[in-house]
Order: structure tokens, then C-alpha cells, then sequence
């Protein structure tokens, strides 16, 4: 097989979670003959929804792939996760595609993730088209479906077939292009009149799909206004154009599950989305475009990773320039090395599935690269380039993870570290002083499927809890003591003898050590064991064992002893001092704050203001963004470890949020006194 640019169409399906893409995909690939039955989510026996951890919450939870043959031509679908907590793989996957199928639910219409897949098409300057599902339910509305659409998705969805009937009575679809319509048999359309009755519909859509078409050429506007007849193979050519300059967003309807309307479907994806070869020129990190070119030296990137733990790591590749042969050697830019591989494969779901050439624009694996993971640049020594990479969707919510069981504590780590080649969603953090393993995800399902997919692949159980907050130290006011080391055990003995100042710095000042040592009272050679005594003391403070920060230590007076002196000694000696400044300076417990950024409708403003409010947060500013308000704020990070369900439940998953460290500051006295009475009961247990 071989996979030649003009031939090919990579198309993306995107859509809110339930919305019916993997069913789409179930009746494409059925119809075209790659596969002899019909997969149903329900019953898990599809072939796109093929993990034990998909097929048993009969939901997407990673972007799956198929090609299969079509007019021909060769179609290469890529099937995205529409649950908010695994949508980071739909935005990091899609730009491996050259048009996106925004899929609409007929019963719900175009949810916020479905408004979302469109943007991250546009950001990725990807034509779209749609097509709203689910046309039989019992719930099916299509009017409403469409004009949800209208109202959230961009570019302008425009009519290119109406439904006849709907619900129950849904039997076909019309065509406003050909005005020809269409029942079904066995999913192959059979072609019948118009139904009397939608006459007047007809003739009026037809007319608007008329101008909206036009509109992309204005020859063929300007003869549309003044009367002339527009045939239909210029109205064709036209809505190419159209939707390849993403001036419109051209939609289609049927039913997947019942696969009615399927095949005009995959007729449209060939006959009117655009080739590989009209994929608009790539990035590379110094903003030169590489154009889709089977005639350059090869280049690409890997998009997505996939790890087994016995076959090792598969990187599927989006081919910008050049082409593959079934084996070679690529130039990885990331490490600058060079990478074999022995054979080159395309997907089809869960199978892989050997090929001889793959040229730009087509979506490839490879096996067994040492060095190569998501995101890296591939390309040919002669031409050395790095494109752009997309960047996953940020987490938003932390655990801190437990083996299970005594002695797999370095495993969970290391296995953790290859599921995270696998989702770049996926965060993960060893906390130093917390000694606390963290994953970063999505949400708690995220989490949840992780955890699954760890015992799965590396049989590691875990367990998980919150995480705890890595509070600071710091001191409170200026004091001077004096710290000293004796100890006489026979022969040579032990003394240092220090006396320091300690007071505070202002916040984020860190830890200053001036020598103000006059007259030798302390050798040279002493004082930086002093300085590292009070270093490693400070790793524990005198309030409650955390940290100590943010302090100034000056050293002005000591002695020493011409025998028993050691470095050691003034090592001990300022450990001692540090002791007895920091009780008597008094400790200050801080925490840390977040920068918090809160992206909502307008509708909930009010709302996610009093609750930030309410959890200790300072609102710094709003600004507008579309048809968004995005709110700025700092909150404290014990405040928002459990953030991410507390606003999908305010906002009815329409709210997002991105997070980062910002400060530390100080904990208010109150909430401080309930954060060392935890801690005391804690340590006494």
C-alpha cells in the first residue's frame, strides 16, 4: 500500500462527548468495506473504541485512528475524545488533519465542547464542516440542532442537505446542491422524489445556500445577483473554495447508529474537502512556513505517542514534506541524533498494518524510536527545521500517588513517567519536601482512567489522596543570639563559637548571609561552615518543620580554639544559633498562592466572583475574549485542590480554568492556627 498526497483526505471528528463520533466513524468504516459489521459503543465491540478502559465506560478517552479506501481515494480518520477530561489529545491531535467534521447532537445541539473543537480548528487555520447526528431519536430537533450551531460555531455553518422527516419519521435526506433526495437501503442512498410537502423549504434553502456560496466568489456573486443561473458544478467548485478558506462551515445530517445519510457523508469528505497538498503552510519555531511538499526533503512531527509495555513506544507521525520509504534513518531535531526505523505502518484502530511509501500529508507510525516523543521535529539532516508543536491543554487538578503495595515506589514513578509519552496532559511531580509523588490531570476521571491504565499495562496498583501543601517558614521580627559547639571527649575536643543577627526579608527575598566578622575572632576558613550550618538547619523551621525563607543572617562576633576548632564544630555552632533565633524571632507560616485564570460565559460571572471571593481569592481583572469574560486572579492552592469539579458543577462544564504558581505569602492568623493544630495531631499519630 501507499499512501500518495493527492489521493489522501485526514479528517478529523470532533464533537462534545456523546455527540456520536465514534459511532460516524463505526458506519464509514463499515460502509467502505474495511469492516464486516457495524460496532455499537454500547455494546463495546467497536473498532476506534478499542482499550478495556474505553470500552468499559463506553466513552473516547484517547484519539484513535482508521484508513480505510473510499472512491478511490483513501480516507484517514482520526476519532477524538469529546469528555472535557481527555479534550487535550483532540487539540494536540487535530492539527494532523486537513478538515474537521464538527459532529452536532440532534437532541442537545452544538455543547461547549463542540463550540471548542471549532476553535481549536481555527486556531490551526483547519476548514470545517458539519454534520448533525442522531436524526432518529426520539429527542431530535434539527432545527434547533442548526441553529445552536449558527450561534456558537465559526466559521458560518451553512445548509447543504435537510433532513426528511424527523425522530421516528427521519427516512432521508435531501440534497440542495442537486436538488435531488435521497432514501435509504442497507446504508446506499436510493433515489426518490422530494416530498411535496417540503417543496417550499427546499426552494427557499436553496436560495440562501446560493448566496452564501456566492459569497465566496465574487464573479460568481455578481452574476447570482444580477439573475443569472449558477449550474451546479460551479456551485460545487465554489463551495471548495469556500470551505477551504474557511469562509463557511458547509452541513450534513443523517444518522450514524442507524446509518442513514453515512455514505453521502464519506461522497462529500472526497468530492469537497481539501487534499493534504491544500493544507496551508506549517510553523517552525522561527516562523518560517514549510509548505506541504512531496518534492522537499523529508520533514514531520510526531503527534501522538503510544506506549505498550512489552513492543515499546509508537510515534504516529503527520508528514509535512517529502516522503518514507518502509525503512530508513530520520534526523530527530529535539536531541540532534539520528533515529532508524525498520518499517513504516499505518493504524486501523487497534492493528498496525505494514506499508512500502507514505508521502507529505499523511499520518504514519513507526516503532521503537529511542529518542523521540511527542511533539519532537523529524526531519532530513540536509534541512535541519523545528515545527511548532501544539501545546496540551493545562491540568487542573492534583493528587499525590501511593503504591499500594511496599517496594513499588520507584516503579509507580518510572511507569507514571512512560503513561505521560503516552497524554502530555498527564503532569508529574516528585515534592521534595512533602516527599509526595504528584499527578497532574484533566479531572478525576483523568485521574481515575490513569490509575486503570497503570494496573492494565504495568500491573501497579496505587493509591490516591490529596495532596498536601508545601507551606513555608519564615521569621517575624530582628534578633541576635549566640550559638555554640563544645564538646571535650578526650584528646582533641570540640568548639565553635557564633553569634548571629537573623531578621526578615521582604517576600520571594530568599536566604542572605553576610559576614560583618572583625579582628579574626573567627578564622576564614570557619565562616562558611557557619553559613552551612544555618543552610541546612533552615531546611526545617522551628514552627512546624517546614522550610524556612525569605531571612537575612549576619554573622558578627565569635571565638574559636586554636585546638578543639574544627569546621565541623562551626558547622554545629550555627546550626545552633539558627535553632535558638529562629523560636525566639517568632515563625510566620506562608503558603502558596496560584495565578488563577477563569474562562466563562458571560451568564456566570457573578457567580465565579463570589466563589473565588469566598475561597480566600483577589480578583486582579476581567478582559473579554469572544464570547467569554476571562477572570484574573490570585488564590491560595489550598483553596482550589478541589477547583476543577467545584466549577464544572457552577458553570455546567462550560467553565475552564488554567493555574500556576505565582508567591508565597502569609497564611492569616486563624487559618494558620488550624493548619498547626493538623499538623500536631498528625505528627502525634
Amino acid at each position: 500500500m501507499k499512501l500518495s498526497s493527492d489521493n489522501l483526505r485526514n479528517v478529523a471528528l470532533a464533537a462534545h462527548g456523546g455527540a456520536g463520533k465514534t459511532s460516524l466513524a463505526e458506519a464509514l468504516i463499515f460502509n467502505s468495506g474495511a469492516t464486516t459489521r457495524l460496532g455499537r459503543v454500547e455494546e463495546g465491540n467497536t473498532v476506534m473504541d478499542y482499550s478495556e478502559e474505553e470500552q468499559r465506560r463506553t466513552a473516547s478517552l484517547s484519539s484513535s485512528f482508521f484508513q480505510y479506501d473510499w472512491k478511490k481515494h483513501i480516507i484517514s480518520l482520526i476519532d477524538t475524545p469529546g469528555d472535557k477530561n481527555f479534550f487535550s489529545d483532540t487539540k494536540t491531535c487535530m492539527p494532523a488533519a486537513d478538515a474537521v467534521v464538527i459532529v452536532i447532537d440532534a437532541c442537545t445541539g452544538a455543547d461547549i465542547r463542540t463550540e471548542q473543537s471549532a476553535l481549536f480548528a481555527k486556531d490551526n487555520n483547519i476548514p470545517a464542516m458539519g454534520f448533525i447526528n442522531k436524526l432518529d431519536h426520539e429527542r431530535a430537533n434539527f432545527r434547533q440542532a442548526f441553529n445552536s450551531a449558527v450561534n456558537s460555531l465559526d466559521p458560518k455553518p451553512i445548509l447543504v442537505q435537510l433532513p426528511i422527516g424527523e425522530k421516528e419519521a427521519f427516512q432521508g435526506v435531501v440534497d440542495l446542491i442537486t436538488l435531488k433526495a435521497y432514501g435509504f437501503s442497507d446504508g446506499k442512498p436510493v433515489p426518490k422524489d422530494i416530498p411535496a410537502g417540503m417543496a417550499d423549504e427546499v426552494e427557499s434553502e436553496r436560495a440562501e445556500l446560493i448566496e452564501n456560496i456566492a459569497e465566496a466568489d465574487d464573479e460568481l456573486l455578481e452574476r447570482y445577483l444580477e439573475g443569472d443561473e449558477i449550474k451546479d458544478d460551479e456551485l460545487i467548485a465554489a463551495l471548495k473554495n469556500g470551505i477551504k478558506s474557511r469562509q463557511f462551515m458547509p452541513v450534513l445530517c443523517g444518522s450514524a447508529t442507524a446509518n442513514l445519510g453515512i455514505t453521502l457523508l464519506a461522497d462529500f469528505i472526497v468530492d469537497a474537502l481539501p487534499s493534504p497538498l491544500e493544507h496551508a503552510p506549517f510553523l517552525t519555531t522561527d516562523g518560517e512556513e514549510v509548505p506541504v511538499d512531496v518534492n522537499a526533503p523529508f520533514s514531520g512531527y510526531v503527534f501522538k505517542t503510544i506506549v505498550d509495555p512489552y513492543a515499546g513506544r509508537l510515534s504516529l507521525i503527520k508528514i509535512v514534506s517529502g516522503s518514507l520509504g518502509k525503512d530508513g534513518s530520520l534526523y530527530n531535531t529535539s536531541k540532534d541524533s539520528k533515529e532508524r526505523y525498520s518499517q513504516l505502518l499505518y493504524l486501523a484502530g487497534k492493528d498496525q498494518k505494514p506499508i512500502d511509501y507514505a508521502e507529505a500529508g499523511a499520518i504514519v507510525a513507526v516503532a521503537k524510536l529511542k529518542e523521540t516523543y511527542t511533539g519532537v521535529t523529524l526531519c532530513d539532516e540536509s534541512r535541519k527545521l523545528v515545527l511548532t508543536p501544539t501545546e496540551p491543554i493545562a491540568a487542573v487538578i492534583s493528587f499525590a500517588v501511593e503504591a499500594a503495595k511496599q517496594g513499588d515506589e520507584d516503579k509507580v514513578f518510572s511507569s507514571l513517567s512512560r503513561l505521560q509519552e503516552e497524554d502530555p496532559s498527564l503532569g508529574l511531580d516528585r515534592v521534595a519536601e512533602t516527599k509526595e509523588i504528584l499527578l497532574n490531570g484533566m479531572g478525576m476521571v483523568h485521574v481515575e482512567a490513569t490509575i486503570e491504565k497503570l494496573k492494565r499495562k504495568f500491573n501497579l496498583e496505587v493509591v490516591i489522596k490529596s495532596p498536601k501543601v508545601p507551606y513555608r517558614e519564615t521569621v517575624r521580627k530582628k534578633v541576635r543570639v549566640q550559638g555554640k559547639h563544645k564538646k571535650q571527649t578526650g584528646g582533641h575536643g570540640q568548639y565553635g563559637d557564633c553569634w548571629i543577627v537573623l531578621e526578615p526579608q521582604p517576600r520571594g527575598g530568599g536566604f542572605e548571609f553576610v559576614d560583618a566578622i572583625v579582628g579574626g575572632v573567627i578564622p576564614k576558613t570557619y565562616i562558611p561552615a557557619v553559613e552551612k550550618g544555618i543552610k541546612e538547619s533552615s531546611v526545617k523551621g522551628g514552627l512546624a518543620g517546614f522550610p524556612c525563607v525569605d531571612f537575612k543572617v549576619t554573622l558578627d562576633y565569635g571565638s574559636f580554639h586554636a585546638v578543639d576548632s574544627s569546621e565541623m564544630a562551626f558547622k554545629m555552632a550555627g546550626s545552633a544559633a539558627f535553632k535558638k533565633a529562629s523560636e525566639e524571632s517568632g515563625g510566620v507560616l506562608l503558603e502558596p498562592v496560584m495565578n488563577v485564570s477563569v474562562i466563562i460565559p458571560d451568564d456566570f460571572t457573578g457567580d465565579v466572583m463570589g466563589d473565588l471571593n469566598s475561597r480566600r481569592g483577589r480578583v486582579l481583572g476581567m478582559e473579554s475574549e469572544g464570547k467569554y469574560q476571562v477572570i484574573n486572579a490570585h488564590v491560595p492552592m489550598a483553596e482550589i485542590l478541589t477547583y476543577a469539579p467545584d466549577l464544572n458543577s457552577m458553570t455546567g462544564g462550560r467553565g475552564t480554568f488554567v493555574r500556576n504558581f505565582s508567591h508565597y505569602d502569609e497564611v492569616p492568623g486563624d487559618i494558620a492556627k488550624k493548619v498547626l493544630e493538623k499538623i500536631s495531631e498528625e505528627l502525634e499519630h
